[in-house]
């Protein structure tokens, strides 16, 4: 892998990511789209994404960074009795929500892991997350209300939703918010609560999967062509991040749907290719 084919990767990770059109069915469908010759099987490959996810949650951790700072200081004692409360109820919903794409994702990993590198599940995948972005949004709670009220069964339903971004295609946060919105939160709110469950997911595959890059034997400079392709992915997630607050804090009656008809098309348009091409 060269470092521009390197780099745009790691745009389009760190685009793509918190946008509600998956990461991974852009990862697999663009170089297959191409003609890339990345070989998406190589041991050093899913590392090497793994890598980028690392930078989008470091993004992540520095624009919420409010958030996380009271979390901690609240769960260690350092705030009053009101505050260690919610901490301890925030991070609560955190564990909830996560543990369903966590035990999912460890029982079923194998199962799914064939689809990673095969382009037509992801383009069939990416046309299922647009119609779960459009049918979500008209599927919606009429009933509005805050963050702040969301309860331990809101957060596993939402944490059942998330497990549907194991398929390659399928938008971890778009399924996350889709889910917060079925449980009556705006789109601000559902997308502030998906980018704070989403960390522990990354940061947990990084433990998992970073040190395979030192056990793949791979070729000397491609973990330092990682961890710059993760500064990359982490800076253009951090520019992601603030626009998609912006985004749905303006748009609430219908912010999903232009993220929905983009994954009927690219998805539809991918099919096409690779059934005319062959």
């Amino acid at each position: 892998m060269t470092f521009l084919e390197a780099a745009a990767i790691a745009l389009l990770q760190g685009a793509t990511e918190l946008f509600p059109v998956s990461s991974l069915g852009h990862a697999v469908l663009w170089p297959a789209l191409l003609g890339a010759h990345l070989d998406m099987r190589a041991p050093s490959f899913l590392p090497f994404l793994v890598m980028l996810h690392l930078g989008t949650a470091a993004a992540l951790l520095l624009y919420f960074r409010a958030d996380w700072l009271r979390l901690a200081g609240g769960l260690a004692g350092l705030a009053g009795a009101e505050e260690q409360r919610e901490a301890l109820r925030i991070a609560t919903l955190i564990v909830i929500a996560t543990l369903p794409a966590v035990t999912v994702g460890f029982l079923f990993e194998k199962l799914v892991r064939h689809l990673f590198a095969a382009p037509i599940p992801a383009a069939l995948f990416l046309m299922a997350n647009g119609v779960l972005l459009i049918v979500g949004e008209r599927l919606r709670s009429l009933a509005r209300r805050p963050l702040s009220t969301l309860s331990g069964w809101d957060a596993l339903m939402i944490g059942l939703w998330q497990c549907l971004a194991l398929l390659p295609g399928i938008s971890r946060s778009g399924a996350t918010m889709v889910g917060g919105l079925k449980r009556g939160i705006d789109h601000e709110g559902a997308a502030h609560f998906s980018f704070l469950i989403g960390t522990p997911i990354i940061l947990a595959a990084t433990v998992l999967e970073v040190p395979k890059l030192w056990r793949a034997g791979m070729p000397q400079g491609v973990v330092g062509l990682s961890v710059a392709a993760a500064v990359i992915a982490g800076l253009t997630a951090y520019a992601s991040t603030a626009f998609l607050m912006r985004y749905f804090r303006r748009h609430d009656d219908w912010a999903l749907d232009p993220f929905g008809y983009y994954c009927l098309a690219f998805g539809g348009g991918a099919l096409a290719w690779f059934l005319i091409h062959g």
